[in-house]
């Protein structure tokens, strides 16, 4: 990678500072609090960077907070620590039609904000990264694609991703946003019967409102207005759809986590950014990575599971990381400019 050392770096106008400053704390209610970022921690990390030839990056929830997407674990801010609710069981999905009427209502209400979401500065200092040849591989537990809207193209979405359904039955792959209009159609004003519920319109429908947001892209809605929605079928065989996600309860396929062990045996350096690395199906590539002796690096607020393992562990919030990170790095990219932003692609 060409990195710039000695150099005037471009930085963004001051009204463009100004505008990004307001989006990103609109954004910020999921982000946990943090300590401000010692630039000696930013200049340790850059040098990981600039060494690195073939690095590994695994992300988790922490990557995306701050594009308006809440995770499940952080402390004040968590879906456990303001919410009573849960995320559904894989067997509950299967065996139980209530429930999972339920999950697809609050999801189809909650799908239009949940997939306009767009990449943050984490995921864009990623996809440059990539660009320039030092990322040999991504691995995210996220299901949101925010990833391959900035551009990253070298990625393995852990437990799969919302933007696409599939049939349990045939295994037809198909976009998230074509269910959306077959929903609409089977259910005829049900979206307007959710903004005409004066206890549900103002926590559920309005735009500026976040605070039933799920990490899953669905919404909290303690009410019974999900009774009757029709879930429509595979329209290959008739069967079962369901997110292409690995629910709770479930397990990630064996193929993938193959692929991802080689994909860590051939790099020489792992970054672990926004993950407590607190479920074993991500922690177990931390551990692959310390057993090949290959040095890994953490950047995330408070304690993860693989705080032993690693040789430096940053605590900070990923978007003041990146933005230091970019300052020492680069001297022609900002990472809240979406110029290489993409749609998400399609299942193949």
């Amino acid at each position: 990678m060409q990195c710039a050392l000695g150099r005037v770096v471009i930085r963004p106008t001051l009204p463009h500072r100004a505008h990004v400053q307001a989006r990103m704390q609109s954004l910020h209610r999921f982000v946990p609090k943090s300590p401000g970022i010692q630039m000696g921690d930013v200049h340790a990390l850059a040098s990981v960077i600039r060494d690195a030839e073939k690095l590994l990056v695994l992300t988790g929830a922490g990557i995306s907070t701050e594009s308006g997407i809440p995770d499940y674990r952080s402390e004040g801010v968590g879906l456990y620590a303001t919410s009573m609710s849960r995320p559904i069981q894989y067997s509950e999905f299967l065996k139980n039609l209530e429930r999972r009427r339920r999950y697809w209502a609050r999801n189809y209400i909650g799908w239009p904000r949940f997939s306009s979401r767009r990449p943050g500065p984490g995921h864009r200092f990623l996809a440059e990264l990539e660009r320039r040849g030092t990322v040999h591989w991504l691995v995210t537990q996220n299901v949101d694609r925010l990833h391959h809207k900035a551009g990253s193209t070298h990625v393995s979405e852990l437990h799969g991703c919302t933007h696409d359904v599939i049939c349990l039955q045939c295994k037809t792959l198909s976009p998230r946003s074509e269910l959306q209009v077959r929903m609409a159609a089977v259910n005829p004003g049900f979206m307007e019967s959710v903004r005409d519920n004066p206890a549900l319109a103002p926590e559920v429908v309005e735009e500026d409102d976040e605070k039933k947001v799920a990490p899953d892209g669905d919404v909290q809605v303690e009410s019974d207005i999900w009774k009757g929605f029709q879930i429509p079928s595979c329209e290959q065989c008739g069967g079962m759809l369901k997110p292409n996600v690995v629910f709770f309860g479930d397990v990630v396929q064996r193929p993938l986590v193959e692929s991802i062990y080689q994909r860590v045996s051939e790099s020489d350096a792992m970054l672990v950014v926004g993950s407590s690395l607190e479920v074993f199906s991500s922690y177990r590539f931390a551990m692959a990575a310390h057993e090949h002796a290959i040095p890994i690096t953490l950047l995330n607020i408070g304690r993860t599971r693989a705080d032993q393992l690693a040789s430096l562990h940053v605590h900070a919030r990923c978007g003041e990381a990146v933005e230091r990170l970019s300052e020492l790095l680069f001297d022609d990219f900002d990472v809240h400019d979406d110029v290489h932003d993409v749609p998400p692609p399609h299942p193949s």
